[in-house]
């Protein structure tokens, strides 16, 4: 019996340097070591040894990374931050910018009066103000995850002009984002020259609109900002939005007054099980 076993024994060992090739779980093997099924490491993993001197198993944090074909894999550090399950992740920003702004709310051009927004409200439906599009901020993209966020951060310059510089007025506005025309986040201001004889009664003004929607529905979303005229204490009041009110004043252009707008998408980290 022992000497069978020894003549088995003998029959690998010969099979495996003839062919340099072992097999586990299949029969006829690919490579050196052909594993068809599921792996259990119980210690470190060495790469890059020889045959005088152990490879190298790495250091805390590292990652093993290929060196293409026929070449070894080594051990690096990289700058990555690991996202556990449960977290969120930005997946995407979107950014634009536009200096054509809207200049249609001018002297002129009545305000709407309506002073109230809802969720939901539609941009073409007059009944909830005359919006006005900023068309150079459109950003069009997926939405892949349902369980995500959406942050909106919009920033302009609004600009007007007293008829009569020695004269205080005022304009007051609003401005709000809409995915896919419907009103998600909005913000009125009021800008105000106050005796500005100093600047011929000009008067520039920033406005900033900060909002984060929750589990946007997957699909392809349209992203649009859009601004209105609510009230104005005189009917010839310039006025601006992401643009100078006149190239001919020496107080601002259109650079200084540009609109920005980023959308960042982010969303839920969940993994599968095995």
């Amino acid at each position: 019996m022992k000497k069978s076993i020894y003549q088995c024994m003998a029959v690998l060992m010969f099979s495996i340097q003839a062919y340099a090739q072992v097999g586990i779980g299949i029969s006829t093997p690919n490579a050196t070591l052909d594993i068809n099924g599921k792996t259990t490491l119980r210690k470190e993993l060495k790469v890059g040894g020889t045959s005088n001197q152990a490879g190298s198993a790495g250091l805390n944090g590292q990652v093993l990374v290929s060196q293409g074909e026929g070449l070894p894999p080594v051990w690096r550090s990289l700058n990555v931050s690991f996202i556990e399950e449960g977290q969120y992740k930005l997946i995407n920003s979107y950014l634009s910018s536009d200096q054509a702004g809207i200049s249609s709310l001018s002297s002129g051009t009545g305000a709407d009066g309506i002073l109230k927004n809802s969720v939901g409200d539609d941009v073409t439906d007059p009944t909830k103000g005359k919006w006005v599009k900023i068309d150079g901020l459109k950003n069009i993209f997926e939405i892949k995850n349902a369980k995500n966020r959406l942050t909106y951060q919009f920033q302009t310059g609004i600009e007007m002009k007293a008829p009569v510089a020695t004269t205080a007025q005022s304009v007051t506005f609003t401005c709000g984002v809409f995915r896919n025309n419907k009103l998600v986040a909005v913000r009125p201001d009021k800008i105000t020259s106050n005796n500005n004889d100093d600047k011929g009664g000009f008067q520039d003004y920033i406005f900033t609109l900060n909002y984060t929607e929750q589990n946007v529905p997957m699909g392809t979303q349209t992203i649009e900002v859009a601004c209105r005229k609510t009230e104005s204490s005189n009917a010839s009041n310039l006025f601006a939005i992401g643009r100078n009110i006149s190239n001919s004043n020496n107080i601002s252009n259109a650079f200084t007054q540009e609109s920005n707008f980023k959308v960042d998408v982010i969303e839920y980290v969940t993994y599968r099980a095995n």
